[in-house]
């Protein structure tokens, strides 16, 4: 319909520049003129009005919530905070009760020849920040941001018929390369059926199967819970264990706990307070899965090169149905 507008003004705007000038100065002439001219006007104004309704209808679908129609997970905007933040909602529960995405948590950079690394983006929760255009495409809601340092983000987030996949593009236009750029998703679970600030649920793949995440540190169940918060635990995938001194450190108030022995599957799972559901994020590109066990967030995050006048992309995915740790093993395997 956008393009019909288009083509009409063209015709119209052509028509009128063939009535030569000293025709336009008769009356019949000038009839004619006058007759194109309002019609070059009423294009212009449909053209408007056609891409203000495209612009509006795309908005309208970014407020509505995407609904895989056989698992009836809900994915939406969330409303609460300004920069981007999405909610995923199981069947039959309120949004209030939904699975928190920061999306992403940050962008970070390292320059090349550089050891210190400087976040491009920040995400802050509420009210601040500039509110972005939210786009719906068929089972995705997306938007573009410019950042920092010249670089262009577009993020996408696709609801699948077992939870949602991240997708981040950068296009680079600056002089700098950068030997390392990150998007970190920050799926948070802590107001949903999968909060577990103990990590009694969450669950890793170590050589020989299943394992709880924080099975080094039994010692988490009883103590007072102002001693085992703030925390964060982490796993090694490819990257190294760290060594036994190392494995338990502090730093800015927060205790940091490393498993004694990897994972071999590049995935972190909670499983729901009834047993029926798992979340699982997983990213085979990831060194590394971790949790901070007050949000009971989920990180599987992985990071790529950008350089001058180039692009990169990174993905990571959130798997949530209702299920069993070993349907999640085969899930992960197969994608």
């Amino acid at each position: 319909m956008l393009s019909g507008a288009k083509h009409l003004l063209f015709v119209v705007e052509n028509k009128q520049k063939q009535i030569p000038r000293s025709a336009r100065d008769d009356i019949v002439g000038a009839f004619f003129s006058s007759l194109l001219e309002k019609a070059v006007r009423y294009a212009r104004l449909l053209g408007a009005s056609v891409l203000l309704g495209i612009l509006c209808s795309s908005w309208l679908s970014a407020q509505t919530p995407v609904v895989d129609p056989s698992s009836g997970l809900r994915l939406l905007v969330d409303s609460e905070n300004v920069l981007p933040a999405l909610r995923l909602a199981l069947p039959g529960q309120p949004t209030s009760k939904a699975i928190l995405i920061i999306f992403p948590e940050h962008v970070t950079v390292r320059e090349h020849g550089k050891s210190e690394a400087v976040h491009l983006y920040l995400w802050q929760p509420g009210r601040q920040g500039k509110p972005l255009e939210w786009r719906r495409v068929g089972q995705s809601l997306e938007y573009e941001m410019e950042l920092k340092g010249n670089v262009h983000m577009l993020a996408r987030a696709t609801l699948e018929s077992d939870g949602v996949r991240y997708h981040y593009e950068f296009i680079h236009r600056s002089g700098v390369d950068y030997d390392m750029i990150q998007a970190i998703s920050d799926p948070r679970l802590f107001r949903s059926i999968f909060r577990d600030v103990r990590l009694e649920r969450t669950y890793v793949h170590r050589k020989g199967g299943f394992e709880l995440l924080a099975s080094d540190m039994p010692a988490r169940l009883t103590m007072p819970l102002n001693h085992w918060l703030p925390a964060r635990y982490l796993n090694s995938y490819t990257w190294p264990v760290p060594a036994p001194e190392k494995r338990v450190v502090k730093g800015e108030g927060i205790t940091y706990y490393n498993a004694s022995r990897p994972v071999d599957e590049p995935f972190i799972a909670t499983v729901s307070e009834d047993g029926k559901w798992i979340a699982a994020t997983w990213n085979p590109d990831t060194g590394n899965v971790w949790t901070n066990p007050e949000l009971t967030c989920q990180h599987a995050d992985s990071e790529t090169s950008l350089k001058t006048g180039g692009s990169a992309t990174l993905g990571v995915k959130t798997f949530v149905f209702k299920g069993t740790l070993e349907q999640l093993l085969a899930r992960t395997r197969a994608d």
